[in-house]
């Protein structure tokens, strides 16, 4: 008996040994405990340790062969007391391969990012590159008894986008995130998602990658996972001298029982790193105001707009008392798109003639930027200049620069992977920008990118169109935000499609998605979907009435009310632009979901969310009673407060106040609005 087990055991070993070492799963790295973040890089890059991504060089996985490269680490430095750079490389010393990787540390947050640039310094083509993880790292959390994916949908113009998804993970599943058409938030997937580790804390994962990104979640064993992230299609070889970048990835630890706690700490960190800077001080994204409320057909958009009309416009608001801080000039606005008698054409199929309609602008925009700046606004101005339209101005001056498909004759895509192109197209935009005094700069993208992208690689080099693409697209926000220092961004892309790591350290959605204009239960819900991760983001109030005032309030907003017909009452504008004000800096602080992660699109339920502010105890809490519901008390438990203290709770329909304990907020607290429809906005300050 002894003789044959000791037999079993030679024999399992031996078959063991005989497995290469690279093919046998990585070991999972303990997690659960607080994370020094320069510690996490210089112990996950060393020397001599599979780092914490992968990827096959030459039809071999790298864990067989990189750590045979040359390596070494540079601690860089840094004028951020919270961030530390390194930069760590990986040199094949045969073909001259090397990968350098841009790592930083957030000593606050816990976090830690990195993005790799692989590079030739070979004198021949190098070997094959394929299967990049960005990121291909196993955690463990001791005594856990679950994991669960907290998962997003991404923008898809419907009362759906961004709910926030809880996915029990099992043993040997794996949840694979991967978006539509080459935006990063199109549709089926969201470039941010928290790994939890019930009991335990976890990690929120991030990825800028303004493309074809895709993640997988597997959980291998009870107690620990993989995750593996990076550029989906991708297989290439490099010429001599050449490099290229990959999906950024963010991680960020976090600790305790209550998922929620991690989303506001990352919530903070996109504040503090990932978001617009004006002189070192974060940018507060602005109250906007359009021009019109529409017009009879064919105009639409702005296609009927005028110079007289816009700058009547702005004199309408200030005689209102309701100046926005930004005037908002959407599409529709250049040659050939306007006009009562164009008949066929439209804001949409006449982009690439970027253009001032002379006809309706004879003095180009100075006019109604200066009118606008008189009254103590901005002035912003939409552009679509990657989607080019055939016959177009940009499609029949440079052909050169049109990246085509043979299945849409019609519609090109703008060549921003084209270092030629992107430069001109840097000059032609910025110098438009500063002769007509815009002051912010609104880009919007209402096409699928990757086919475009798949068509014109070069043989052998799948993904480098793609990769271009999104470097030039960097490259090109870069040069306006650096050419303009007061410079926002807003970023629309059929409203919400192109949300990422990278794009929000450059702009923001002023326009977050293109579901039912006006439709406040939507935007209830959008609100409450997209505050788990991202701060910034704004849409339109179209309705008068309180309902839909409340159900548009963010961080941002944009009134879209028509101010030349018989309907509001300009004394509640006020009010609701007043109240916009004093509010949009709770949408900074802490966000505590209410009414759970159930389904909130039917029309019987409540939606209420809180916004607590640690800093000063003062917050608000936001409810919506739905006009089937048939209930019109809701209780909820507020969270954050301090239970011996009092609060004063101030309703802001009439300024009534009581006063309760913490305690008593956070034990149980009753909410009440008496009619359905109807909602209800709280603001507590501590006594």
């Amino acid at each position: 008996m002894l003789f044959r087990v000791i037999n079993r055991v030679v024999t399992f070993l031996a078959l063991l040994l005989a497995i290469p070492f690279f093919l046998l799963a990585q070991s999972p790295q303990q997690a659960g405990a607080v994370v020094n973040a320069e510690q996490w890089i210089v112990k996950n890059f060393a020397k001599g340790k599979l780092p914490p991504f992968s990827f096959e060089y030459n039809g071999q996985p790298s864990s067989a062969v990189i750590k045979k490269w040359k390596h070494s680490i540079v601690k860089e430095s840094n004028t951020d007391a919270d961030e530390i750079k390194y930069t760590i490389s990986y040199t094949d010393p045969v073909s001259k391969l090397r990968i350098d990787c841009k790592a930083t540390g957030f000593k606050k947050f816990q976090s830690v990012e990195w993005v790799l640039h692989f590079t030739n310094d070979g004198s021949r083509n190098s070997a094959q590159i394929n299967n990049i993880k960005t990121v291909d790292l196993s955690l463990q959390y001791s005594n856990t008894s679950a994991f669960n994916l907290y998962r997003s949908e991404g923008s898809d113009h419907n009362i759906n986008d961004f709910r926030l998804h809880k996915v029990s993970m099992q043993t040997g599943s794996t949840r694979h995130l991967e978006p539509e058409g080459g935006r990063s938030s199109d549709k089926t997937a969201f470039p941010f998602f928290n790994i939890e580790a019930e009991g335990k804390g976890g990690v929120i994962a991030a990825i800028g990658w303004t493309g074809t990104w895709f993640a997988d979640i597997t959980q291998k064993e009870k107690q620990w996972f993989t995750l593996q992230a990076g550029m989906k299609n991708l297989d290439l070889f490099l010429y001599p001298g050449e490099s290229i970048r990959t999906p950024l990835i963010s991680l960020l630890f976090w600790q305790g029982s209550n998922f929620i706690n991690g989303h506001n700490q990352f919530r903070q960190f996109v504040l503090a790193h990932h978001s617009t800077k004006i002189n070192g001080r974060f940018a507060e994204y602005p109250l906007s105001g359009g021009f019109e409320w529409g017009d009879p057909a064919p105009c639409n958009e702005y296609t009927c707009l005028t110079e007289e009309m816009a700058i009547a416009f702005i004199k309408r608001y200030k005689q209102f008392g309701i100046t926005p801080e930004v005037f908002w000039l959407d599409a529709g606005w250049y040659a050939g798109s306007g006009g009562p008698d164009f008949s066929g054409a439209n804001w949409a199929n006449k982009v690439g003639t970027w253009r001032i309609d002379t006809t309706r602008f004879p003095n180009g925009f100075k006019p109604i930027s200066d009118a606008a700046h008189k009254v103590g606004a901005k002035f912003m101005v939409w552009f679509e200049p990657e989607r080019v339209i055939k016959n177009s101005d940009w499609a029949t001056q440079f052909p050169q620069w049109m990246l085509k498909r043979n299945d849409d004759p019609n519609t090109f895509l703008f060549d921003l992977a084209n270092k030629e192109a992107r430069e001109w197209l840097s000059k032609y935009i910025g110098d438009f920008l500063e002769q007509n005094g815009i002051d912010y700069y609104r880009q919007d993208f209402n096409m699928h990118a990757s086919p475009y992208w798949e068509a014109n690689d070069e043989a052998g080099r799948k993904g480098l169109k793609e990769i271009r693409y999104i470097e030039g697209l960097y490259a090109y926000w870069d040069y306006l935000l650096t050419r303009f220092p007061n410079l926002l961004i807003d970023n629309c892309a059929s409203g919400g499609r192109r949300l990422d790591l990278e794009t929000t350290s450059r702009s923001a959605p002023l326009w977050r998605t293109d579901y039912q204009y006006g439709e406040p239960n939507g935007y209830q819900n959008h609100t409450y979907g997209l505050n788990f991760y991202l701060p910034l983001h704004g849409t339109g109030v179209f309705g008068f009435d309180e309902y839909s005032f409340h159900s548009a309030l963010s961080s941002a907003m944009v009134i879209n009310w028509d101010l030349t017909g018989m309907q509001g009452n300009i004394g509640d504008m006020r009010k609701y632009v007043q109240q916009f004000k004093e509010l949009r800096s709770y949408y900074y602080a802490d966000y505590y979901p209410l009414t759970g992660l159930g389904d909130l699109t039917g029309m019987n339920v409540w939606v209420a969310y809180q916004l607590n502010r640690a800093g000063d105890q003062s917050g608000i809490v936001v409810a919506f009673r739905r006009k089937d519901n048939k209930d019109e008390k809701l209780r909820v438990k507020l969270v954050g407060l301090d239970a011996d203290s009092h609060y004063d709770i101030t309703n802001l329909h009439d300024n009534s106040t009581i006063t309760k304990t913490g305690k008593e907020m956070m034990e149980g607290f009753e909410l009440q609005v008496k009619q359905a429809p109807g909602s209800l906005v709280l603001r507590y300050m501590k006594k």
